[in-house]
């Protein structure tokens, strides 16, 4: 390889330890916090010279990144909103950075409704979400830009295509939710900055019910018992036919919701509470075409059931089970089917058997089972829906958002009728999937626990260790399922191993399987990775020193503690967007909604379960450590970019690795944060990271 030798800037080392609930916590880069320090300026600077200058020199980067362009050709379809006749889906052609907005009319024409990249030829805007009126005649949208998910809601008129209303800012993370007619909507918007104590704006929101072609500031603010006392996030449903208001919070992420009702007029009357946070239980509530409030929910299930009930009995002493929970499968999705021919309603349910998709029919009236839906493999699902009441002629027919880990998105369609599932809209792009073997293992835990991965290798490939990535999330309750990532194909087609961990923390095998891997349980996430690695090795697919981790987020968590644990089972790693600093993690960006999830440091105990494995506080001098690149972006505000600048100062500081074989860098990115980005930032930033990884385990880059 030949790259040059890294020199490592100066960062100052502080003597500043502080006493915490009786431990010594040492914080030797603290000044690294300030992005606005002239020290921060100095060394961020000097570290983007030192990682452009490792980075371009690394071989295979030309036919890498055409590789990933090829591979990313094959665009994405998603699954079709039904609305009065009219198809909304998205759609990313070949040669476009994003996916843009689309309507389908009944006579088969389409027009798209919002492109990113006509609004912002840049490609730095992002359509964060959308969704049409029960009519669809209008669609509420909302946009960001640069990476900063401060979304603005936006309202277009279909046919004209043009906005109807001047924008509502202050509206990221914001459910909108119509009622019927297209003149209302209720939604969520966040506070004015002087509503909020300073820095708290992003912890403070509101719902309120909008009359289209009327200020914001003329809104109805819907209120009822502790609905704003302490949740940060909150979702809505409206029933089709507009009696019924259905409001969920959460305080942060924790894996509990609080449920409100209300039984709309002109105006919103105080809402009516279902459930608390001290119900610690999840629940998706909805009304649904029978008048019927549903609960799909964790009560007393934590891989979830559906029980139903009267919304004027909405109660949990009222609920009915309607479909049991499943010992071997997490019920994640539920919608209502009606049949062309005027005969039994159904419902879809879509279940995930670890982490492969399921669906099956259940009678609507009883929950009884009705057969299955058949699927064109193991993977998982997009999205799912059927056609509303005002689309009878698309009754009895299901669509299916649909991906592997070799097929790029596609739609298909089931026909209760003949009981056929169909291919309708394969990806846009045509694309060659390299020659590849799928499959998914099991191994064992350190603690005796089965865990799974799906491992993706070269076709035919002769037997020998070669390199090997893999990657996991393991954590709020998330499920990382099987599907095209044109990432892990590149690596793959180069003749190296990809596995995707099932990971503890996550949420596989419902919620027990997110229990065992948060709080004072996480070790047992990291316990997870190392028995992968260890597993590939023992099979013969790797070695350590062919061995490559990499995670993001809270994966860059896995992954920071993962290479401070066992740095010799690790030849190399990409650490991307992530949190490191347990202790100060809450201080900073939206660390304080991840408190139940991780703990918080001003608990005795919880600070304790955070320094047994807070990456920052677990680098050790004079450790030959892996190969690190951290890869973050300034524009982030989920996770602050100052966890990665202490650790690589760190890092760099305690590693006696050769800067040359085994480097410690840090890649940064302007204008681009934490979420969606335009393909061409996706393919600079996978060459990077992909190049870095082969280069140090060996990977030979064509």
């Amino acid at each position: 390889m030949d790259a040059p030798r890294p020199r490592y800037p100066h960062a100052e080392r502080l003597d500043l330890v502080e006493d915490l609930h009786g431990h010594r916590v040492a914080d030797p880069y603290r000044w690294l916090e300030d992005p606005e320090d002239a020290r921060t300026h100095s060394w961020s600077a000097a570290q983007d010279e030192l990682v452009r200058d490792h980075l371009d020199g690394l071989p295979g980067r030309d036919g890498l990144a055409a590789g990933l362009r090829d591979l990313i050709a094959a665009g994405s379809v998603s699954a079709p909103l039904w609305r009065a006749g009219r198809a909304f889906s998205t759609r990313r052609e070949p040669g476009q950075e994003h996916a843009v907005l689309l309507v389908r009319e009944p006579d088969g024409t389409e027009r798209v409704l919002v492109d990113p990249a006509a609004l912002d030829p840049d490609g730095l805007t992002t359509l964060d979400s959308w969704v049409p009126d029960l009519e669809g005649t209008q669609v509420a949208y909302q946009l960001s830009s640069g990476g900063d998910e401060h979304s603005v809601l936006h309202v277009l008129d279909v046919d004209t295509g043009r906005d109807v209303e001047q924008p509502i800012d202050r509206c990221r993370y914001s459910a909108v939710a119509w009622l019927p007619g297209g003149r209302e909507f209720v939604y969520v918007r966040m506070v004015d900055e002087d509503e909020a104590p300073a820095g708290e704006q992003a912890f403070h929101r509101r719902v309120w019910r909008h009359r289209i072609g009327t200020s914001a500031d003329a809104d109805e603010l819907v209120d009822g018992p502790e609905l704003y006392d302490e949740h940060t996030y909150y979702g809505l449903h409206v029933s089709r036919d507009g009696q019924w208001l259905v409001v969920t919070g959460n305080v942060g992420t924790a894996r509990r919701d609080s449920i409100w009702i209300a039984e709309l007029g002109e105006k919103t009357p105080p809402l009516t509470p279902v459930l608390t946070q001290a119900d610690d239980v999840q629940c998706h509530a909805w009304v649904d075409r029978d008048g019927l409030l549903y609960l799909h929910t964790t009560d007393g299930a934590p891989r979830w059931r559906l029980a139903v009930t009267d919304p004027r009995t909405p109660g949990r002493e009222h609920w009915r089970e309607l479909v049991a929970e499943d010992a071997g499968s997490v019920l994640e999705a539920v919608r209502r089917l009606e049949p062309a021919d005027g005969g039994e309603p159904l419902l879809v349910l879509a279940r995930a058997r670890h982490a492969v998709a399921e669906l099956a029919l259940h009678a609507a009236a009883d929950g009884a089972p009705r057969g299955t839906v058949p699927l064109p493999g193991t993977g998982s699902l997009t999205g799912l829906s059927v056609a509303d009441r005002l689309t009878p002629e698309q009754a009895g027919r299901i669509w299916i958002g649909w991906t592997d880990l070799v097929t790029p998105p596609q739609v298909h369609r089931y026909d209760l009728a003949s009981g056929t599932t169909v291919l309708e809209a394969a990806a846009p792009g045509a694309v060659t999937v390299p020659a590849v073997h799928t499959e998914q293992r099991r191994f064992t835990s350190a603690d005796g626990t089965t865990v799974r991965m799906f491992v993706i290798t070269p076709a035919g490939a002769a037997p020998g260790t070669l390199p090997a990535l893999v990657t996991g999330y393991g954590g709020f309750g998330l499920t990382r399922e099987p599907a095209y990532t044109p990432f892990a194909l590149a690596w793959v087609a180069a003749g190296g191993v990809y596995a995707l961990v099932s990971l503890r923390g996550g949420g596989e095998e419902g919620e027990h399987w997110h229990l065992a891997g948060n709080r004072a349980n996480k070790q047992n996430v990291f316990d997870d990775l190392h028995a992968a690695a260890e597993a590939l090795i023992d099979a013969g697919d790797t070695a350590a020193d062919r061995l490559a981790i990499m995670g993001g987020s809270n994966g860059g968590l896995l992954v920071g503690a993962a290479l401070t644990q066992r740095p010799d089972l690790y030849r190399a790693v990409v650490c991307s967007a992530p949190l490191l600093d347990m202790v100060r993690y809450e201080e900073f960006s939206l660390g304080r909604t991840w408190n139940d999830e991780y703990g918080t440091a001003a608990d005795p105990e919880e600070l304790g379960w955070l320094l047994s494995y807070s990456p920052y506080h677990h680098v050790r001098p004079g450790v030959e450590y892996p190969a690190v690149l951290f890869t973050v972006f300034e524009s982030d505000t989920r996770v602050d970019p100052l966890h990665a600048r202490k650790m690589c100062a760190s890092l760099q500081h305690a590693t006696v690795g050769d800067p040359e074989t085994r480097p410690v860098l840090i890649r940064r990115e302007t204008d681009v944060g934490h979420g969606a980005r335009s393909v061409s930032r996706t393919v600079s930033l996978s060459v990077d990271q992909l190049s870095f990884l082969a280069a140090h385990t060996g990977l030979e880059l064509s």
